[in-house]
Parts: C-alpha cells; sequence; structure tokens
C-alpha cells in the first residue's frame, strides 16, 4: 500500500514515543491498551503491542476514530506484521467483583504477560501503572499520541468487537452483535424486558438503577 508523504509524516509523529525508547537504548517497547470499559456486558479486554522498528501502518489510529471496516483491515495487517502480540481479558463476574479499573488492570497485565519476546518498556493509555516488575510510562490519550499503544487498541477494540458477535446466538434478545454490550436505547429496554443475562456486569447495572439485577 502505497504511503504519501503526509501520512509518512503523521505516522512518524506518531512514533516519537518509540523512538525516545530506542534510543534509550530499549529494544522492545509495547503498547498496552483496552476496549470494554464502558460497556454493560461482556468482558473488558486488553492488547499490548510490540511493532517493528520505523513500522509504518498507513491508516493506524485511535480504533475509537476508525470505522468498523477499517479496524478489521488493520486487525490483519497488525497482526501480520507484529513482533509480538498479547491479549488478556477480564469477564463480568471478575468485573463485579474486584471493579471495573482493577479488572481492566488484571486484563492488561495478562496481555503484557503474554508478550514473547518480552518488552524492555510498557507504553500504557491511561493513568493507570499495571503490576508489572519493567519500567513503564502511561501517556493519557495515548492511542492518538502513540502508534504502538494505537496498535494495541485496534487489537483490543476488533477482539472484544468479535468476543460479543460470538455472544449473539446464545443471548439473541440482546443484540450483542449490533451494540457490542454498551448501553444503547435498543439495549436498556431490552434489559427492561428481560433483565440481565449472565454475561451482564451488574454492578454498572445496579448504577442504573431502574434496571432489575436480580
Amino acid at each position: 500500500m502505497a504511503t504519501g508523504d503526509a501520512e509518512r509524516e503523521r505516522l512518524r509523529s506518531l512514533a516519537v514515543l518509540e523512538r525516545s525508547l530506542r534510543d534509550r537504548g530499549v529494544r522492545y517497547a509495547a503498547g498496552v491498551d483496552e476496549a470494554g470499559r464502558g460497556a454493560l456486558a461482556g468482558p473488558v479486554v486488553a492488547a499490548a503491542v510490540i511493532l517493528p522498528d520505523d513500522a509504518l501502518i498507513p491508516g493506524l489510529d485511535d480504533s475509537k476514530r476508525l470505522t468498523p471496516a477499517k479496524r478489521d483491515t488493520l486487525y490483519g495487517v497488525i497482526t501480520s506484521m507484529a513482533t509480538a502480540i498479547g491479549v488478556g481479558r477480564s469477564e463480568a463476574v471478575v468485573i463485579d467483583t474486584v471493579n471495573i479499573r482493577r479488572a481492566n488492570l488484571l486484563a492488561m497485565k495478562e496481555a503484557v504477560e503474554a508478550l514473547a519476546p518480552a518488552p524492555g518498556h510498557l507504553l500504557i493509555d491511561g493513568i493507570d501503572t499495571i503490576d508489572w516488575q519493567g519500567p513503564q510510562t502511561t501517556v493519557v490519550g495515548g492511542d492518538a499520541r502513540s502508534l504502538c499503544i494505537a496498535a494495541a487498541s485496534v487489537i483490543a477494540k476488533v477482539t472484544r468487537d468479535r468476543i460479543m458477535i460470538a455472544c449473539d446466538p446464545d443471548y439473541p434478545e440482546y443484540g450483542f452483535a449490533r451494540h457490542k454490550g454498551y448501553g444503547t436505547a435498543a439495549h436498556l429496554a431490552a434489559l427492561e424486558i428481560h433483565g440481565p443475562s449472565d454475561v451482564h456486569r451488574r454492578s454498572f447495572l445496579r448504577k442504573r438503577r431502574r434496571i432489575a439485577t436480580a
């Protein structure tokens, strides 16, 4: 795929953090991000991605800025060229037990520990570090500021969307394939009629007091 000068420059600007780490002798910098933190159902999914030095992936951006079709295309590109990819997940029951923040950090840790080779430094989207012994840097808005975090955001989002689509035949009354567990009007209406399923986050639903959680 041809890459124009403007796109090449945009991608180079996204890789400033990674180049800085390489200049300091870090061989493998991993970007870490999650998907599904705000959903009412399904797991929170985290991904960790190590990209080759000077990787160019035209169109790569924060997954929230991309269409589903573009995310699917980039997912294939990233998985074919990445040095390493790790994925972790925390199910609804874990989220209800330990809270979403901790569940998210557990999923991120699982994703990082699945990387081979092991990373030399983590670039984590957000403000929280994880329980990991190596060096790590938090990056607010990191999926728009780091190439490897943007790659992780795509892997996490596509993986989670596919999980929710796979849930749809087992729970057809909720429409998971359409909204992926987020609180759309149709999803809330289905909850009013049917109540929560096994994959719903009851701790989230309790915050919406009009939805029964029994």
